[in-house]
């Protein structure tokens, strides 16, 4: 019981900190939108970390990563669910917001989306924890 616990404490523990890592890049990325294009390189690079945010949230909820009760198979039928519906909003969301309110900066916009998708992607090396070598005697 313990150790599904110590599992689960692990996951949320990393889902808060890539959280605040991607956090983290979109404000950079809004910051390097302001600097170089004022208010329109800031909106555009708001809606290019969104649109790599919301899905991933999305995915998070649904594939039930942070829930300790799932199985094997069901956990895995979940996470296939899940990944299909992330891509499917994902796609919905470049469309909607092109056709309803195109960035301004397409520079800042993609460079914002990819800034944030490769935070999730780099995010096991990047919130890796320190991992203790001692081992008692």
């Amino acid at each position: 019981m313990t150790m599904q616990r110590n599992r689960l404490k692990r996951r949320r523990g990393y889902v808060y900190r890539l959280a605040i890592a991607q956090a983290g890049v979109t404000l950079a990325g809004m910051l390097w939108g302001f600097i170089a294009d004022g208010g329109d390189g800031v909106l555009s690079a708001l809606k290019g970390a969104l649109v790599a945010i919301i899905p991933q949230a999305m995915f998070v909820l649904r594939a039930g990563i942070l829930n300790p009760r799932l199985g094997a198979l069901q956990g895995a039928k979940r996470l296939l669910r899940a990944e299909m519906g992330k891509f499917g909003l994902t796609v919905a969301l470049f469309t909607l917001l092109f056709v309803a309110a195109p960035p301004s900066n397409p520079a800042f916009f993609f460079s914002a989306y990819v800034a944030v998708v490769l935070t999730h992607w780099l995010g096991p090396w990047l919130l890796r924890r320190q991992r203790s070598t001692y081992r008692g005697n």
